[in-house]
């Protein structure tokens, strides 16, 4: 009788746990393929979509954007606080405001992202490449994570690649593979525009990526993306500077003596890496100082 009772209640079960899937109504995800524009031009210079790679290539970056959905929106939100940052730096150095969505394709608008390959900060620059434009890059200070003062150094050799290489598309490729790369590839192949060469993977994909994201950002409405005006971050512009120096420096001492957190002066001063820094150079550094309501004005 016991062992009848239990396989009984083990057939209602597995009867029972079988009925239910039919029984819930069917939910599935609504993909939706985004329509690409029939002109696109990027920084003075024509996309040409007429041709089907190029159409695929850029088709293949807007869908690897779109459906990354809480990445890209915290990119969307964070265009606010850093384009006003970046925007003013790429126009005194003569650069299209289209170079600033080279920066999101590079760090999403993270400005303490690393890759694995040790590429730091909003512009992803290398430490060789940070050290060799004159910013200071070890474990206490790097300023690779300075947005001012590494967005200079993006501006510097990007316009010296412009100026070698005749496009804006070939400048953003030489910053992802590096002039000499391009350079050993344009002349290999005798290529004239970014669209007819032919190159790694990542840097194929490049330029797409960062085309994804000028589409994205200028209407992202039209993307699917839904955010009211109160989503996007407002700059952090309340504070003032001063300057500090001395051998060592402790930053949690600087902050607690000038009214505000470590935690405060490190959202200020991404470049600040480490609790102390021993200033062995006997380097005299500006530092942000959030200003009282800091954190609430801001909002």
């Amino acid at each position: 009788m016991y062992k009848k009772l239990i396989f009984s209640l083990l057939v209602f079960a597995v009867c029972g746990c079988s009925a239910q899937p039919s029984e819930r109504p069917m939910v599935s995800a609504v993909v939706e393929i985004p329509t690409l524009p029939e002109e696109l031009v990027f920084a003075g210079e024509r996309v040409p979509l007429e041709n089907f790679d190029t159409r695929e290539s850029l088709m293949r970056e807007m869908l690897v954007s779109l459906y990354m959905h809480s990445r890209t929106s915290q990119t969307l939100m964070n265009t606010t606080r850093y384009f006003p940052i970046i925007e003013p730096i790429l126009a005194e150095y003569g650069l299209p405001e289209d170079m600033k969505y080279l920066c999101v394709a590079e760090s999403g608008l993270d400005p303490n992202v690393v890759s694995t390959a040790g590429a730091g900060g909003l512009w992803q620059i290398m430490p060789a490449v940070g050290k060799e434009n004159g910013l200071v890059v070890d474990s206490q200070t790097d300023e690779r994570y300075h947005i001012e003062k590494a967005t200079r150094v993006a501006c510097t050799l990007l316009k010296s690649y412009y100026e070698e290489f005749g496009s804006w598309a070939y400048a953003a490729a030489a910053y992802n593979l590096g002039p000499n790369g391009l350079r050993r590839r344009v002349d290999k192949q005798q290529a004239t525009n970014y669209y007819d060469t032919f190159l790694p993977e990542e840097t194929l994909r490049y330029m797409f990526r960062i085309l994804s994201f000028k589409l994205l950002i200028e209407d992202p409405d039209h993307y699917g993306y839904r955010l009211s005006k109160a989503d996007y971050r407002e700059p952090l512009t309340d504070y003032h500077e001063i300057e500090v120096s001395g051998k060592p420096i402790d930053w949690a001492a600087v902050a607690r003596d000038n009214g505000t957190t470590y935690k405060m002066l490190r959202q200020l001063n991404h470049w600040i890496r480490d609790y102390d820094c021993t200033n062995s150079a006997g380097r005299t550094f500006v530092v942000k100082i959030p200003n009282e309501g800091f954190r609430t004005d801001s909002k």
